[in-house]
């Protein structure tokens, strides 16, 4: 499932967010890179013991913890600690697949990658290129979405960065451990949650709504893993 999650950061966090990125530091991102990684990657990145990441680092998180439609797709059990990236002057980032395993040195334990997510700080008309193109068994994807917005698809789905021809681009990037394993559970969960959510919406707290809600945890209960 590739899914675009708008508004995650607010216009007041995203102006505050933009005056400490173009005021950071900025390192190689190659020394973040995966063996495989490290051949295709152009970008520059914060650096892991900045205070800018850090303090941005709670921001997202915070906001991720309070966005239901987050909550539903993904059913996180663990926010591996975000990092930040910056595409200029030709930047890219060739066709990889992120590593399965990762570690997170803020709580200094391995998670497993079940999902991909990118938040966007700049928007489409900042910067010419830079397309990310997402590909999987759903097809071929090409996204660049509105500051504040939010792409969530798979780990194990190929994905590369066109190169930034103008102008700079300015994403924050992140994995999650679900508490689903299974992408194509995950899916279920999501469309029946999606499903509740609209009952209720039109209709208010039904027995059929209560009903499936009631099976939606069955599920949860029978598949989660924590």
């Amino acid at each position: 499932m590739i899914l675009h999650i708008p508004n995650v950061l607010s216009k007041e966090q995203l102006i505050e967010c933009r005056k400490l990125l173009d005021n950071a530091q900025w390192i190689d991102g190659k020394l973040t890179a995966g063996s495989q990684a490290v051949n295709v990657k152009s970008n520059l990145q914060l650096a892991e013991n900045s205070e800018t990441l850090r303090y941005l680092r709670t921001i997202i998180i915070n906001s991720l913890n309070t966005n239901p439609l987050f909550i539903s797709s993904a059913i996180p059990n663990h926010i591996i600690s975000p990092f930040v990236n910056r595409y200029e002057n030709g930047g890219a980032y060739g066709n990889h697949v992120d590593n399965s395993i990762l570690y997170d040195a803020t709580v200094k334990k391995n998670f497993r990658t079940d999902i991909s997510c990118s938040l966007f700080f700049t928007n489409p008309e900042e910067y010419e290129g830079g397309e990310m193109v997402i590909e999987d068994t759903f097809g071929t994807h090409e996204v660049k979405l509105p500051a504040g917005d939010m792409i969530l698809y798979p780990s194990t789905s190929l994905h590369r960065v066109e190169p930034v021809t103008k102008g700079v681009r300015m994403v924050s990037f992140m994995w999650i451990q679900s508490m689903i394993r299974s992408a194509w559970k995950r899916s279920m969960l999501f469309e029946l949650d999606n499903t509740i959510q609209t009952i209720r919406g039109k209709y208010g707290e039904t027995q059929e709504a209560v009903n499936l809600s009631i099976h939606y945890h069955k599920l949860i209960q029978e598949w989660a893993e924590l």
